[in-house]
């Protein structure tokens, strides 16, 4: 009973420390899109704004979240992780924008989706891997 206990707190623990770091990551993300899509196309722009998060992503995920050192095993499979989420953001962001959102509304949508799914495929690497 114990260890579930403590596996509970361990995963809640993650669960806060994966969502200071997503709000740091979309911000960094965010911005680098919203500043870039006023001078270039959206696609070009969520790209470069996903670069941006992504490094500072992976060191935060390593030793803030899931308290691992960075290495060339996790480092693949957060890069593996991190290109299926890419595709589908990608997916969404010319979904939302075919609907007729906004290119400044539609990453509220894209986050919704691809937060959650990114955190199972982030905890996979670093639990599993």
């Amino acid at each position: 009973m114990k260890q579930k206990l403590t596996i509970k707190k361990e995963a809640i623990g993650e669960m806060i420390r994966f969502s200071i770091v997503g709000v740091l990551v979309t911000a960094i993300h965010y911005g680098v899109y919203w500043l870039l899509q006023l001078v270039m196309d959206v696609n070009i722009a969520w790209t470069a704004g996903y670069i941006a998060g992504f490094i500072v992503n992976y060191y935060l995920s390593a030793y803030y979240i899931f308290r691992k050192k960075a290495s060339t095993k996790n480092g693949a499979g957060f890069g593996v992780a991190h290109i299926v989420n890419y595709l589908l953001q990608m997916v969404l962001l010319n979904f939302f924008l075919w609907i007729g959102m906004s290119a400044e509304m539609a990453p509220v949508g894209i986050y919704a989706v691809s937060i959650p799914v990114n955190f199972l495929l982030v905890r996979f690497v670093f639990k599993k891997l």
